[in-house]
């Protein structure tokens, strides 16, 4: 059973428990499986060789999520080329690809960790009683280690978009 770290993230306000390790900078970033809007299965070696920039969310249907997926969406087109974004929710791959077409995302790949929650638990950030993920950023570089995180403590506000960009960009380079 995966360890539960009661209090990690706040939800308004109220203390809820995130399921799984809490990873460091300089950690090998976990493998996982998620799937994208084909259903198709999505590793983390399916990016091998690059830099990946995952932001997590926990819906995109949600304010700050919908905000959030659009800032990086935005900046992923003024990152390197061997930069590659990914958001990843809870949400089904329908409910993702209806979102990523009404709001014209098209420089990320968003995928899905309905199925069986392995990014969740494996990061860190799968809500116990949500059942939920909870925002967050990793930065992994080419050689898998994670260069940046950011657990965002209170799940209704906005992650240091510009940690995480520079982030990216100084693993890139």
């Amino acid at each position: 059973m995966a360890k539960e770290r009661s209090g990690a993230v706040t939800f308004k306000g109220n203390a809820l428990t995130a399921i799984g390790p809490e990873l460091k900078a300089g950690d090998k970033a976990p493998d996982f499986k998620v799937i994208d809007g084909k259903l198709n299965e999505v590793t983390l070696k399916s990016s091998a060789g690059s830099v990946r920039l995952i932001s997590v969310v926990p819906s995109l249907d949600t304010p700050v999520c919908d905000q959030q997926t659009r800032k990086f969406n935005e900046a992923a087109a003024k990152l390197p080329g061997n930069v590659k974004v990914l958001t990843v929710s809870l949400d089904l791959p329908f409910a993702q690809g209806r979102f990523c077409t009404t709001a014209n995302i098209d420089k990320i790949q968003v995928l899905s960790d309905h199925r069986a929650r392995s990014f969740g638990e494996n990061y860190g950030v799968l809500i116990k009683e949500l059942q939920l993920l909870s925002r967050a950023v990793f930065v992994v570089g080419a050689d898998d280690k994670i260069k940046y995180l950011q657990y965002v403590k209170e799940v209704t506000e906005h992650p240091d978009y510009d940690k995480a960009l520079n982030a990216a960009k100084t693993a890139a380079s």
